[in-house]
């Protein structure tokens, strides 16, 4: 349970695909997420990938670390014994995690339809129930998500993944005090890594820094599979990144990518701090690594900064041509893209597509992300009254975000409010003064034009 009480400097494994060779793999994966419908329980692997999961798959799927070589053979015992219920569910499992690894969300409808085998041979049974709530998770569709996970507890109040799931729906939502207390249920019931995460994330959004490290740090310190140890140790890379503890960042995700040197999420990190750090040839090749081999938004909008930075406008805009296709994708897999619609859309694409995105976003979940989401495509379409108190509410929790300060000093710098814009500019600078290639530059501009206007 959970107790209630260097060298800093790292390379990635030296793949630099060329740039032809590199968008024609962006472009290959995202034309087999499109036609790989089937859910065929014969299929082949695409490629060696490994778990990438906020809650990995069990380990009897990843009894050497990889999760393709676990769907291939839960295929296989399923083509051998058809009728095995808890088989399905795992094999649906295993579909979710792909998606979230390779960001092809074709996986999601087999998910789907490896789910309803598993329900068809045993009605009710809490591991497809559990399966079903991950599976709204991962499309986004948290309502559901906390709906289907709750059926699964009252089916058995100890399912991991069931407890899990209804953790991350409820932050999700922005119900933060009820996600505090699911959190605390989950680690009296099921302590162990997937739960020390969470409850590690639901203290950080109420600004407890401290406790969040201390949780992950006991959670690194009980994990054992590679595939745990590398998110765990990323998840300490990204708390230490945020609060721009650089060394400390670099020294997570060296621990991340000894564990695993293909787990995608640390090498963004490591691009990220190679970004902050000023080098950004080396930013350039990690994040260039990451999208040829998953395509997805934050990636893809980080290596178009990056390129941006280096004066390649044809090349960054390819890469926000990229967010626009695998948009479209996700739309196609029953996955709903609007929040990342709408933060890609406010910095590089059109405004108004934005707004549209992160008002219907706003509908469907509260949380302090899609606040700030809002609040900035306010702004971008010179709405600023109404973004101000959106940037107000996305800050409110103490959750230590540099992005977040950043946009609501540029909203107060717009409505003239100049003693609150540096403020909030300062913050978010202290914070992180790397936090984004973007972001952090337009943040320095604005705040010496303000100290200049003093």
């Amino acid at each position: 349970m959970v107790p209630r009480t260097t060298n800093d400097t790292i390379e990635p494994p030296p793949r630099r695909p060329r740039r032809t060779a590199r968008l024609a793999g962006c472009a290959a994966l995202l034309a087999i997420a499109l036609t790989g419908t089937s859910l065929a329980a014969g299929d082949g692997r695409d490629g060696e990938r490994r778990p990438v999961s906020s809650a990995p798959v069990s380990p009897a799927l990843l009894s050497h670390g990889d999760l393709d070589t676990g769907v291939t053979a839960l295929q296989a015992h399923l083509r051998a014994q058809p009728r095995d219920f808890t088989g399905w569910a795992t094999l649906a499992l295993a579909y979710v995690e792909q998606a979230r690894t390779t960001g092809d969300p074709s996986r999601y409808p087999k998910a789907e339809r490896a789910l309803d085998r598993s329900l068809a041979l045993r009605p009710g049974n809490d591991q497809a129930l559990a399966g079903r709530a991950a599976l709204a998770a991962a499309r986004h569709d948290f309502t559901g998500a906390l709906r289907d996970a709750g059926r699964a507890l009252r089916r058995n109040p100890y399912n991991e993944r069931a407890l899990c799931t209804r953790v991350d729906a409820l932050v999700e939502l922005g119900r933060y005090a009820e996600a505090a207390r699911a959190a605390d249920l989950a680690d009296t019931r099921r302590p162990g890594v997937p739960v020390f995460t969470r409850y590690a994330y639901v203290r950080e959004l109420r600004g407890d820094v401290r406790s969040a490290r201390r949780v992950l740090a006991q959670a690194l310190r009980s994990a054992t599979a590679p595939g745990d140890v590398a998110y765990v140790a990323t998840a300490l890379g990204r708390l230490a990144f945020d609060q721009g503890a650089y060394p400390a960042a670099l020294r997570h995700y060296a621990r991340a990518l000894a564990a695993d040197d293909t787990h995608l999420p640390a090498l963004e990190g490591l691009a990220r701090v190679q970004a902050a750090r000023g080098d950004r040839a080396a930013a350039i090749r990690t994040a260039e690594q990451v999208v040829a081999r998953a395509p997805l938004p934050g990636p893809l909008v980080l290596l178009g900064e990056l390129y941006e930075a280096a004066g390649d406008e044809e090349q960054a805009r390819e890469q926000y041509a990229l967010v626009d296709a695998w948009t479209a994708l996700a739309r196609s897999g029953g996955l709903n893209p609007d929040l990342d619609t709408a933060l890609a859309a406010a910095d590089h694409g059109d405004p108004k597509t934005a707004l549209r995105a992160a008002r219907a976003e706003w509908e469907r979940r509260r949380s302090v992300h899609t606040a700030d989401a809002l609040a900035w495509a306010l702004h971008r379409n010179g709405q600023d009254a109404q973004a101000l108190a959106l940037a107000r509410r996305a800050t409110a929790t103490g959750y230590r975000n540099a992005a977040f300060h950043y946009h609501r000093g540029m909203i107060e710098r717009a409505l003239g409010r100049d003693g609150d814009a540096r403020a909030s500019l300062t913050r978010a600078l202290d914070l992180n003064p790397g936090f984004s290639p973007r972001g952090a530059r337009e943040a320095r501009a604005a705040l010496k034009s303000l100290e200049a206007a003093e």
